[in-house]
């Protein structure tokens, strides 16, 4: 067992900042043109239909946080309440999420950062992105909190202002403010579509959950921070979609052209309040990017606390996944290797690692609230009406509404979520010599000092 352990130092606040860093609050753009047009100019309404759809697999992952306090997310949690096996083969679907995230960022980064600058390669910008990333990580998550913070706070002046220059410059009359939220039942098809598309925004909360053991009050702190992150991401893309909408009511204008629909929205809203849209233009590009940079680092710091876990039970090496830097106290050599696998983002198409991330967390999401009816429900378990509503009929909800989303995934991202569970498959395979043996694993003794430590 590990002597050195990580730094208990994250507060709620710390951890609410880790979480809307890793969601990007101005992630709102980036698919702002595809669902508008998809829901028929609702945007608002997609997004209040997506808050309700997460908020049951939030709380979920609230009770498991509660029980099980330790780092892994949903790995840990489906391993002990489903056994060893069950939970490698969730962990691995959950590597595929974490792991490639920061090579989407790292791609977004790279791209906008060479249309700005055409004379620097794009590789320039990725491996400097990269190492700084990196470095960030192993210093220690104190420091990752620290730069948190300030990344937010450039998303939250630029929304602020976004919200603040549309509201007193365009039409606020009784008939433009309640078109947005006014919805036919022909819209419905597409309400749902859009809002299967925006689950995907609201991810990070999740990765909360994975820093377990650098919390100072894990049981309580956790929880909250899970609950009042998806609330206040839930707002933010709320008010922004609807502040967009009145800045710019002609939604039908980005059909032809939707990956570009929030760019248009931002300089309408210079335009209007005679900044320019160059300025508005330039303060997006620079907000969003370093949103972008802020997601990069806490996925990194996310999927290194997932190998650490799996590292400390043994299904991945110890000696490269179990180990805490003496001084930094953070899983370094999981940092490296989650370093050194980002190098793929150099050779990687953008479209096809956005199709790798949604696999692994609806494979999350699910267990995560079957866990939670096995844990609470499970044999021996007093089942009174309240407890079958909270620990029964909520997560039975968040299982069914996660299984839809998976009805939304494109056939790319279907076969390449199914290739890399079979990988994964073949790994357990190996581990347990064909099923013959057990999957090695911590005692119930270094869980509890784990907990209560």
């Amino acid at each position: 067992m590990s002597a050195i352990k990580m730094k208990r130092v994250l507060t709620t606040p710390a951890l609410i900042a880790f979480g809307l860093a890793y969601m990007v609050p101005l992630g709102i753009f980036t698919t702002y043109g595809e669902v508008t047009v998809a829901s028929n100019g609702h945007l608002p309404i997609a997004y209040i239909i997506t808050l309700a759809m997460i908020f049951f697999t939030a709380l979920s992952y609230c009770r498991m946080a509660n029980k099980l306090p330790i780092a892994g997310s949903a790995y840990s949690y489906v391993q002990r309440t489903f056994g060893g096996k069950v939970g490698f083969l969730v962990g691995w679907a959950q590597i595929l999420d974490y792991l490639f995230l920061p090579i989407l960022n790292y791609l977004v980064l790279g791209i906008y950062l060479n249309e700005a600058f055409p004379s620097v390669p794009a590789y320039v910008f990725v491996l400097g992105s990269l190492i700084s990333v990196s470095l960030l990580n192993y210093l220690g998550i104190k420091l990752i909190n620290s730069v948190n913070f300030t990344l937010i706070i450039v998303q939250m002046i630029f929304i602020g202002l976004f919200i603040f220059l549309t509201l007193f410059n365009v039409d606020l009359t009784p008939e433009a403010m309640i078109k947005p939220l006014q919805v036919n039942t022909s819209d419905f098809s597409g309400l749902m579509s859009g809002a299967a598309i925006l689950c995907l925004a609201f991810l990070g909360f999740d990765a909360i959950a994975t820093l377990a053991e650098e919390s100072n009050d894990a049981q309580k702190s956790l929880p909250r921070a899970i609950i009042w992150t998806v609330l206040i991401a839930g707002c933010i893309f709320l008010v922004v979609s609807y502040c967009a909408h009145l800045a710019y009511p002609k939604w039908s204008d980005f059909i032809d052209n939707k990956d570009t629909a929030s760019l248009d929205v931002v300089r309408q809203v210079g335009n209007l309040s005679q900044l320019g849209s160059n300025f508005m233009y330039n303060f997006f590009q620079a907000a969003y990017l370093t949103g972008v940079f802020a997601s990069a680092m806490t996925a990194q710091t996310s999927v290194s606390r997932i190998f650490y876990a799996m590292g400390r039970e043994g299904v991945l090496p110890k000696q490269i996944f179990y180990k805490i830097h003496p001084r930094f106290r953070t899983p370094y050599l999981s940092i490296i290797f989650v370093a050194c696998f980002s190098l793929l983002s150099l050779v990687l198409d953008l479209n096809l690692v956005v199709s790798m991330i949604s696999f692994g967390a609806l494979v999350a999401f699910t267990f995560v609230n079957l866990c939670v009816i096995k844990s609470y429900l499970g044999k021996g378990s007093s089942k009174t009406a309240s407890m079958l509503f909270k620990y029964g009929l909520l997560p039975a909800i968040g299982v069914l509404l996660s299984l839809w989303l998976w009805t939304s995934l494109d056939a790319t991202a279907m076969i390449v979520g199914l290739v890399w569970l079979a990988i994964g498959f073949l790994y357990l395979l190996y581990l347990t010599r064909g099923f013959t043996r057990m999957l090695p694993s911590i005692d119930h003794k270094e869980l509890n000092s784990i907990i209560k430590d």
